[in-house]
């Protein structure tokens, strides 16, 4: 079976706008040569500029007010440790005059005893107090920290977003190829998502052939084809069936196995041939106007050196686009009408001029 085809490139990118602006300038046309790093299109967004000017003082400002509360931190931290230290010392002094107090017991009074280890109580209980109230204050200020840290990262986050932004404003390719279509103009405006270029491989194609919808029921994955490109001939083998009819064809996707002859291009308009089936030693003839597979029809035959043809049964087997299989009726050298002969429907024997 046979169909015509283009051949287009296998992989195909398509280059999007990324964040809204203005095309300030083209740089590239068609046919150009790209690789990732080339610049396609410069584009301006003022509003996006403005908004990574204030972006990034933001970041500042956060910043600003992080290191600020580490250091009202910390002093709150010093003077809890100071109150600390001076619980302390106090226990360690109501502690000794508790002490020697005690041990003076038979010159002084109980009354001063019992008043002197009572304030020394005091003063350890309020040391306990201090130290969970230092370890606390160290948990606060590791979450308050934490918070404040996690603020400077979400603005610091908005603003590699928009920088991010500014950097898309210069569009690559992205990827190594051949610039087939350049969709945009100096001076238009694009919004977000709109095509801008596409960018193909120009040596890695595949064919895309039409198969009349009445032959596509022999078509199978895996079967050789012959794409002609008019410059030469190039294998390949059926990786793709369309399952839907469209305008009266199937499309039929062909990796080519072979290389590529010169002047092989995106878009080019190639004939592929697709073999569905191979027989060996057949007996056949050009495929007839109105031949069906598996059928009988009357075929002129020509007799005595060609002056007159004689209609005779010739029982037909398969076909295919250009030629079918003969079954009984003629044998190998016969010459045979192929043309419609339906004029001479009531004629078995016509005379040739």
């Amino acid at each position: 079976v046979r169909g015509p085809g283009t051949l287009v490139p296998r992989e195909i990118r398509w280059i999007a706008a990324q964040t809204p602006g203005r095309v300030e300038r083209v740089l590239v046309k068609p046919g150009a040569v790209a690789e990732p790093d080339t610049v396609l299109v410069e584009m301006t967004n003022p509003e996006l500029m403005r908004e990574t000017e204030e972006a990034g003082f933001a970041v500042d400002a956060a910043e600003a007010e992080l290191a600020e509360l580490k250091l009202s931190l910390k002093s709150q931290q010093l003077d809890q440790r100071a109150a600390l230290a001076s619980a302390r010392s106090e226990y360690e002094s109501a502690r000794l005059t508790a002490e020697a107090k005690r041990a003076a017991a038979d010159v002084v009074p109980a009354l001063d005893v019992q008043t002197a280890e009572l304030m020394a109580e005091q003063r350890k209980i309020r040391v306990d107090i201090e130290t969970d109230r230092l370890t606390q204050f160290a948990e606060t200020m590791k979450a308050q920290i934490a918070a404040r840290e996690a603020h400077v990262a979400q603005v610091r986050n908005a603003y590699e977003r928009k920088k991010q932004q500014v950097d898309w404003l210069t569009v690559r390719a992205g990827v190594a190829g051949v610039v087939q279509q350049m969709l945009v103009e100096d001076g238009q405006t694009l919004v977000l998502g709109a095509n801008i270029a596409r960018v193909a491989r120009p040596d890695d194609l595949r064919a895309e052939i039409d198969i009349p919808e009445t032959q596509a029921r022999d078509v199978a994955l895996g079967q050789k084809v012959a794409v002609d490109t008019r410059n030469g001939i190039v294998a390949g083998k059926v990786v793709r069936i369309d399952p839907a009819v469209q305008q009266g064809t199937v499309q039929v996707d062909v990796d080519l196995t072979g290389p590529l002859p010169a002047g092989a291009r995106p878009d080019l308009s190639v004939d592929g041939p697709i073999e569905i089936e191979r027989l060996p030693r057949v007996l056949f003839t050009g495929r007839p106007a109105y031949g069906q597979p598996n059928s009988t029809v009357g075929l002129f035959k020509l007799v005595e050196d060609g002056r007159y043809a004689v209609r005779v049964p010739v029982e037909i087997g398969k076909t295919s686009v250009n030629a079918v299989e003969i079954l009984k009726g003629l044998n190998a050298g016969d010459q045979v009408i192929l043309s419609d002969t339906t004029a001479w429907a009531d004629n078995d024997r016509i005379r040739l001029n």
